[in-house]
């Protein structure tokens, strides 16, 4: 009976202890991992969410891009970090509900090397092209891309991104052959619209928008269910005659998988405050994102119903990465 309550009792002073541990979480800097290169829309909004941590707790927020697999770099680094919360990934759904249906191989499990903390932001997908393109309506793109049947090409941020599929799924809807041309993230695809080495793209508002006002590139159809009230005037894709069409990207934060409880709840405790702020809320708005009100459970939930629907859309695309 001794040896059973000393037990009991060594067990609860481990518990105490890794507590105690975790009590002053954070303690130190934080690292969030962008599995993507600077300047695209992923990489926007991770730092916008550094800042406002850092803000909050008092502790440098580091925002380090590891580009490249679609994603799924930077997304194995954390699967392979310590379960401490001062490493964390904040991506697009590639890694997270993509890739698997994507890849015929990946070297870390989207369901169980992670764990879901919070949905940062939702952001609106648009079309757009290089003002040489001699036309300034999906309809008119679409009969452009059939006369010339394989000699159109569009670029995305990668293979599997949201922007991938996006014309993937144009492709299909329009019963057009367009080429994808993949790149290791979006801003250096936005480079080569501008420069006119490819002629369109899918991509995410916060990186379309400064663009478009710019005079750089000219967008000509929201890929989402509804038109954005940055740029009313442009139509959805259905309302431009492309039946049955709807694509949107949003960006998550996880953490590596068997995190202590208390330290997530830190965590998603901070960031919905931070979601909350209404700076930040501003600050979103001002790039064309709008925060994420998902965490925890509901938010791994989420993954799992993003996980079938894009699923879904790489079946029938065909798309595949072996």
């Amino acid at each position: 009976m001794r040896h059973v309550v000393s037990a009991l009792v060594a067990l609860v002073m481990v518990s105490l202890v890794g507590q105690a541990a975790h009590a002053g979480f954070p303690e130190r800097g934080i690292k969030i991992v962008v599995p993507f290169p600077a300047g695209g829309s992923n990489d926007v909004v991770a730092r916008l969410l550094g800042t406002k941590l850092q803000e909050l707790w008092g502790q440098t927020v580091v925002i380090d891009n590891r580009a490249g697999g679609g994603g799924n770099i930077g997304a194995d680094a954390i699967a392979r970090s310590p379960a401490d919360g001062y490493t964390l990934l904040l991506t697009a759904p590639g890694p997270l509900a993509v890739n698997q249906s994507l890849y015929a191989q990946l070297s870390f499990n989207p369901a169980q090397d992670f764990t879901p903390v919070a949905l940062i932001a939702s952001v609106p997908i648009v079309l757009a092209v290089n003002p040489g393109v001699k036309a300034t309506t999906v309809a008119e793109l679409i009969a452009l891309a059939k006369a010339s049947p394989g000699k159109l090409n569009f670029g995305s941020s990668g293979l599997g991104s949201t922007n991938h599929l996006a014309g993937e799924l144009l492709k299909a809807r329009a019963g057009i052959d367009i080429i994808h041309v993949p790149y290791r993230g979006a801003a250096p695809a936005m480079n080569d619209l501008i420069a006119g080495q490819i002629p369109m793209m899918f991509d995410n508002m916060p990186a379309i928008r400064p663009q478009v006002q710019g005079g750089t590139i000219r967008a000509i159809a929201v890929a989402g269910a509804a038109r954005s009230p940055l740029f009313p005037e442009l139509p959805t894709m259905a309302e431009a005659g492309v039946a049955n069409f709807e694509a949107s990207s949003w960006f998550g934060l996880v953490a590596p998988a068997k995190m202590p409880p208390d330290v997530t709840k830190v965590l998603i405790d901070g960031v919905t405050k931070v979601l909350k702020d209404p700076d930040m809320v501003k600050r979103l708005a001002d790039v064309g994102a709008e925060p994420g009100t998902l965490s925890g459970d509901a938010f791994a939930a989420f993954l799992r119903t993003e996980s079938e629907k894009w699923g879904q859309v790489v079946k029938t695309s065909g798309a595949k990465v072996e």
